[in-house]
């Protein structure tokens, strides 16, 4: 049975890590919508970890650094919709998924005269489908905007162009078992 409790130790360290992911995924999210809110139309480039999340572009650290603090903080009261974005690569991931779907579906059922021109506006459609399928898969695949104890640890840049952001959930002071601290 040593197995089993083994299982279920690696199983919650995942699950644990998955869930830091999508907090940051959040937070990188938020973070960016700051950042375009400040300083309008960036390039910007983002990838979410268990301990935070990168930023690919011309910022400047401190700047970067009190938009992160901004957007945790407005994710914490409850902004939640700032951690959904429509310049999110799981918009991108989703079109292409439905659209190859779509247009191999159509390829297999379609017969005779016409059956490229049916795999390619079944594909057309699927890609205009992607952009909400990306939105849905955020909300409940990618990100998870409940930040609660979540802290912005600070911001290292490497080249000027690659940023981190570093996060951790603050450790709280727990009561013993019994309610009595």
């Amino acid at each position: 049975m040593e197995n089993a409790g083994g299982a279920e130790a690696t199983l919650a360290a995942l699950r644990a890590r998955i869930d830091a992911i999508r907090r940051n995924h959040a937070l990188e999210h938020a973070t960016v919508a700051v950042l375009l809110a400040r300083r309008g139309p960036l390039r910007l480039a983002g990838r979410a970890s268990a301990d935070g999340f990168a930023i690919v572009g011309a910022v400047d650290p401190a700047g970067l650094e009190d938009a992160a603090r901004e957007a945790l903080a407005r994710l914490q009261a409850g902004q939640s919709g700032l951690a959904i974005s429509p310049l999110c690569g799981t918009n991108l991931a989703a079109g292409a998924c439905l659209s190859a779907l779509a247009a191999t579906v159509a390829l297999g059922a379609w017969r005779g005269g016409g059956r490229f021109s049916g795999a390619f506006v079944a594909a057309a459609l699927a890609a205009v489908a992607g952009q909400p399928a990306g939105r849905w898969l955020q909300r409940r695949l990618t990100t998870r905007a409940d930040l609660d104890g979540v802290e912005v640890i600070g911001v290292r840049s490497r080249g000027g162009r690659l940023h981190t952001v570093r996060t951790r959930v603050a450790v709280r002071d727990a009561a013993p078992a019994g309610g009595r601290a």
